[in-house]
C-alpha cells in the first residue's frame, strides 16, 4: 500500500497539490487545540533563535559550497566535461574550499559547520513548491492535515522570547507573484497549530517599518477604532463559524499580538532607516541583503525564528536553467557580504553562540542529471545540448536531488568543521555521511532544545516534529 501511495503521489500535478493543500488548511480551521505530547527526552537548548537563510529555487552545490574541477567556457566543448563553472577559492580553514564569488563567506568559515552531503526527499516528479513544502515542514505533500512550518513548530513549542515581537517572522517572499505562489503559501502557515503561530510576513524589508506602525494620517483615536472594527470583522468571519473554539481564539490572539506590536517600542527593530549608514551599506546588496540586516535587528530584539529568502519565482533567482553561470555571479554578489556580515555582527554583539544560522536550499543542480543518478525523473527543461554552442548553456540547469550543501553558524555547532563528501566526478553522488531531511531537522531541533519525537496530537493521532518521530540528530556536528 505504501509503495502504491508513493507512485500515485509522485505524479501529482500542481493543481492537485493546491486542492489537497487547501483542503488540509480548511481542516486545520476546524481542528481543536493540538495537545502537546511530551517526549521522554529532555534537551537543553543550545540556541535561542534560529535564522533560516533560504536559497529558494535550488542552489547548485558544485557552484557554491562543494566546488569540483573548474572548466572555463569554450564554444564547441562537451557539456559532460563541465562540473564547476567557477574555480575554487581558499578559506580560513585549510581543508575547506568554496566556489569563487564567496570571498567574504570564506573569511568566516572558521565559525561554520559545512554539510556537503544533505540528501533531500525522493518525491518523484520534481516541483519546487513540493520540495520546499517538504523541507519546511518535514513532510512530503499531500497530507490529510495542514503541516506546520518549522518556524511555527519552534514558535509554539518554545514560545516567544519577547512577547512584543512575533515569534516567527518571514522576510522576502511575495506570495502573490509566480506560477506556484498558491503552492508556496501552503507551507507559509502554522497549519493545525493555530494562526497565532504563523509567520509575520514581510515581503520587502525596506518598508518593514510601515508594517508595524499606523500611517501618519491616522490619529490615535481612529487607529483604536479601526482595530476594534477589524476585531469584530474577524469574529464575524463566516469561515470561522465552522472552526473550533481553539482556532477562532488563536486567530483573535494573532490580531491582538499584531496590535500590541504596533504600539510597542520593539517596533523600532523593523525600521532599517535607524541603522547606521556604514552598516546598512554592507547589507544593501539586494532585498535579501536587507532582509539579513532586518534578521539581525530582530534577533537583537528577541525574535525566536526568522526566515530570510532570496524569494522563489519560477525561472528566477536560484532557479537557474539558462545562463546559469552569469546568473550565479549576480546571485553570489547579493548574498556574500550580507551572510558574512550577519555572522560577524552577531558575534560582535555576543549573540552568535545562542543563535543558529542555517543556509539551505530545496535541492542542488547538475547540467546532465535530473533527479538522482540512479533514479532519474522526467526532464522538465530544455535538454542540455551535448555540445555547448553559446554561453547560455554554461551553468547548472537541472534539478539534482542526490546532494546539496547546508551551511551552519552558531547554535552549538563545531567551528571550521566539514561533514560529508560527494564524488569528484559526475554524477557527484554522496560517498560519505548522508544527511536526510529527517535527520537534518532532528539536528536543527536538537540545537533548539526540541526532541525529534516530540509530537502534537491532531485528530487523535500524534504528529511528530520529524516524520514519525524517527529523525536522528547528527551529534557529531556539535561542539
Amino acid at each position: 500500500m505504501e509503495n502504491l501511495a508513493k507512485e500515485l503521489f509522485a505524479g501529482l500535478s500542481r493543481r492537485h497539490f493546491l486542492r489537497t493543500s487547501a483542503g488540509a488548511t480548511l481542516a486545520a480551521v476546524a481542528g481543536g487545540e493540538p495537545r502537546l505530547l511530551f517526549s521522554k527526552e529532555k534537551i537543553e537548548p543550545k540556541a535561542d533563535t534560529l535564522i533560516l537563510l533560504w536559497m529558494a529555487g535550488g542552489m547548485a552545490q558544485t557552484e557554491t559550497f562543494d566546488p569540483k574541477a573548474y572548466t572555463p567556457f569554450e564554444r564547441g566543448m562537451e557539456s559532460k566535461r563541465v562540473l564547476s563553472t567557477f574555480p575554487s577559492i581558499d578559506t580560513v580553514v585549510d581543508n575547506i574550499k568554496l566556489s569563487q564569488g564567496f570571498e567574504r563567506i570564506a573569511q568566516v568559515m572558521d565559525r561554520a559547520t559545512l554539510i556537503r552531503s544533505h540528501r533531500v526527499g525522493d518525491l518523484g516528479f520534481i516541483l519546487h513548491s513540493r520540495h520546499q513544502y517538504h523541507w519546511h515542514t518535514g513532510y512530503a505533500p499531500p497530507l490529510s492535515v495542514a503541516a506546520p512550518h518549522m518556524g511555527a513548530v519552534i514558535a509554539r513549542t518554545q514560545g516567544p522570547k519577547n512577547p512584543d515581537i512575533p515569534a516567527f517572522i518571514d522576510i522576502g517572499q511575495n506570495l502573490e507573484i509566480g506560477a506556484e505562489s498558491d503552492a508556496v503559501k501552503a507551507f507559509h502557515t502554522a497549519g493545525f497549530l493555530g494562526t497565532e503561530y504563523g509567520p509575520f510576513l514581510i515581503a520587502d524589508p525596506s518598508v518593514a517599518a510601515a508594517s508595524v506602525q499606523p500611517s501618519a494620517e491616522m490619529g490615535a483615536q481612529r487607529f483604536r477604532e479601526r482595530y476594534g472594527r477589524y476585531r469584530r470583522l474577524v469574529e464575524a468571519n463566516p469561515i470561522l463559524k465552522y472552526g473550533s473554539d481553539y482556532q477562532q481564539e488563536s486567530l483573535l490572539r494573532s490580531v491582538e499580538n499584531a496590535h500590541r506590536l504596533l504600539t510597542s517600542p520593539a517596533a523600532k527593530a523593523f525600521d532599517l532607516t535607524l541603522e547606521p549608514k556604514k552598516s546598512y551599506d554592507i547589507y544593501n546588496t539586494s532585498r535579501f541583503g536587507r532582509g539579513c540586516l532586518l534578521a539581525r535587528r530582530l534577533t537583537e530584539a528577541g525574535a525566536r525564528f526568522v526566515e530570510v529568502t532570496t524569494e522563489y519565482i519560477p525561472f528566477r533567482y536560484w532557479d537557474t536553467h539558462e545562463n546559469g553561470h552569469e546568473r550565479t555571479i549576480g546571485l553570489k554578489q547579493t548574498i556574500d557580504a550580507p551572510v558574512s556580515q550577519l555572522v560577524l555582527d552577531l558575534e560582535e554583539r555576543g549573540l552568535l553562540n545562542r543563535t543558529l544560522i542555517v543556509l539551505a536550499s530545496e535541492f542542488g543542480r547538475d547540467m546532465m542529471v535530473e533527479g538522482k543518478p540512479d533514479k532519474r525523473v522526467k526532464d522538465q527543461v530544455t535538454n542540455q545540448p551535448d555540445i555547448m554552442t553559446e554561453p547560455k548553456h554554461y551553468g547548472m540547469h537541472r534539478h539534482f536531488t542526490e546532494a546539496c550543501g547546508v551551511l551552519l553558524f552558531g547554535g552549538g555547532f563545531k567551528k571550521g568543521f566539514l561533514y560529508g563528501k560527494t564524488a569528484d566526478e559526475r554524477p557527484c553522488k554522496i560517498v560519505e555521511n548522508p544527511v536526510t531531511i529527517e535527520d537534518l531537522h532532528a539536528t536543527i531541533y536538537h540545537a533548539m532544545g526540541i526532541p525529534p519525537d516530540l509530537a502534537y496530537e491532531v485528530e487523535k493521532r500524534p504528529f511528530h516534529v520529524t516524520k514519525d518521530g524517527k529523525g536522528k540528530p547528527v551529534l557529531e556536528l556539535f561542539a
